[in-house]
């Protein structure tokens, strides 16, 4: 009744009934995705939380290799963090309300081992010799320079 009178239809394609209880289904709405969490503290309990989606995490995850990426090596690795930064921090701006920490987790990780490698392949050296030379100390400092 309400949506008529606000002049809204629900679409029959893009509409669907979730479970919620126990924390059974989620479902996904403005690229969080929300599904109800039992509580570590208070067992049976459940609160609805929300994280980025699979949807968004691919999407920054595609923007983060396309920055870092074997074309880009021609650039100068302070140069893709200060294209990286704004993109990375507009994305944690928007998805920091909620309960986000292990996708951020995943994200900081994962931005960790493409810099350490495009500065690999920057050097004309291969495998994963990144992992003793580029630590997360030379990433914070890189960090820390541009940002």
């Amino acid at each position: 009744m309400i949506l008529l009178t606000l002049g809204l239809r629900l679409h029959v394609g893009k509409t669907r009934i979730v479970h919620l209880t126990h924390g059974e289904e989620g479902f996904d709405f403005l690229g969080f995705h929300h599904r109800k969490v039992e509580s570590r503290k208070r067992q049976g309990c459940y609160y609805l939380q929300k994280w980025p989606s699979d949807r968004n995490m691919t999407m920054i995850r595609n923007k983060i290799m396309d920055a870092t990426g074997r074309r880009r090596v021609g650039r100068s690795v302070d140069a893709v963090v200060e294209e990286l930064n704004p993109v990375l921090r507009g994305w944690g701006n928007y998805f920091r309300w909620g309960n986000s920490a292990r996708k951020f987790s995943t994200i900081d990780s994962y931005v960790h081992r493409r810099l350490a490698t495009f500065a690999s392949n920057k050097e004309g050296r291969r495998g994963r010799n990144w992992k003793r030379r580029f630590t997360s100390s030379w990433i914070k400092s890189l960090l820390g320079v541009i940002g």
